[in-house]
């Protein structure tokens, strides 16, 4: 990394800022779990009726990860989320985890089985098992997949996003799959998850990414066709990254070569994704490169560092530019003054207007693990 400074606030906003900011206001202390979301003028709990499962599980992640990087205090939030998520939300083998439960008694309110859900408790119980080995966590991921495995699978390939079976069938849920497969992979060393990550991997190549255009429909039909009229012309530049990024990790694990897609992806996500001019990264792009909406919540602009971080690391190519672009963007305008110290506005519109009403909580698994990957770039580049 060419500018240290930038890396210095970096750690900064994630040691000094964030973490502690999350650990003392993102922690429900009355109802347990974490926190769904902040007001922005009060800062105290939103009052939603609801926790997200996702919510939670990002909330482990994110503490688990802090507590391997060295932060004091990482342990006893990540024990408290992980209890209330094994203890509270987890319903049983056959329903697995709910969308939503009630903020006050954690009551399922929503007892969808979701696949995105799903993958996040997939993903927070291999933190949990890669920060401290716990021997439950891996248990329950393994009960987790089968679940899914047992019950999600779906005949033309992949899963479905949903029980009971929903259509238009979604390429998102399965992108967090492969993530938290990678997680347990490399944390549990069986070749389970080494599995899951490959077949996602070619599910993705053969069927999913439109080759040689880089473009990644979102919304599918059974036999994963784009679904027809405008939805199935719908692309997310944020995705696009996120698959480059994940595709890198897979290589280095499994050496499969995904070069080319990483490529592939980052250059049509820049291209198409990206306003050269602000360096933010639009929510939503067609399949022809006309931006849809030109407003962009954080979550693609932290997308965007990951996923050139991906391609350096497999082609050297340099991220110096959209990974300082976007790291600048993200500290001046959404994490910055006159947001609180440590927090975000989550949203803003084409106008660069602020356009969130709270302070999602789910918003930190995104910065911080893009963070964490510009500090991890900056160590190696000085080693």
């Amino acid at each position: 990394m060419s500018h240290p400074d930038l890396v210095t606030r970096i750690r900064a906003w994630m040691f000094d800022d964030a973490l502690p900011f999350w650990a003392e206001r993102g922690v429900d202390k009355a109802h347990g779990g974490p926190v769904e979301s902040l007001a922005l003028d009060t800062l105290l709990p939103s009052g939603v009726a609801f926790k997200r499962t996702r919510v939670v599980c990002r909330q482990i992640y994110v503490y688990s990860h802090a507590e391997l990087l060295g932060w004091t205090g990482a342990r006893a939030v990540a024990d408290h989320h992980y209890q209330y998520l094994t203890e509270r939300v987890w319903q049983s083998d056959a329903a697995g985890f709910p969308r939503t439960v009630s903020a006050e008694t954690a009551a399922p309110l929503d007892p969808t089985i979701d696949l995105y859900d799903h993958a996040f408790a997939l993903f927070a119980l291999g933190w949990r098992h890669k920060a401290t080995k716990d021997p439950s966590a891996l248990a329950l991921a393994h009960r987790t997949l089968d679940l899914i495995e047992q019950r999600m699978r779906h005949p033309a390939g992949g899963f479905h996003h949903e029980l009971p079976p929903g259509l238009p069938r979604q390429q998102n849920p399965h992108m967090h799959l492969m993530e938290a497969a990678l997680v347990l992979a490399e944390t549990s060393g069986e070749p389970r998850f080494t599995a899951l990550a490959d077949e996602i991997a070619t599910l993705f190549v053969e069927r999913l990414v439109r080759a040689p255009s880089g473009v990644l429909p979102e919304f599918f039909d059974e036999h994963w066709n784009p679904v027809d009229g405008d939805q199935g012309r719908w692309t997310e530049p944020g995705h696009q990254f996120e698959w480059a990024w994940i595709l890198a990790q897979h290589q280095k694990l499994s050496g499969r070569d995904h070069v080319e897609t990483v490529r592939m992806l980052v250059r049509a996500a820049e291209r198409f994704g990206v306003d050269p001019a602000t360096q933010v990264t639009f929510n939503g792009v067609r399949d022809d490169g006309v931006a849809l909406d030109r407003g962009s919540r954080s979550w693609p602009n932290t997308e965007r560092i990951k996923g050139w971080i991906g391609l350096e690391d497999l082609t050297g190519e340099s991220a110096d530019a959209p990974v300082t672009g976007s790291a600048t963007v993200l500290l001046d305008r959404y994490l910055g003054a006159p947001w609180p110290k440590g927090a975000w506005m989550d949203a803003f519109d084409a106008d660069g207007r602020p356009s969130a009403k709270l302070i999602p909580a789910s918003t930190l698994y995104h910065v911080f693990l893009a963070f964490a990957e510009i500090s991890r770039r900056a160590e190696a580049s000085a080693n």
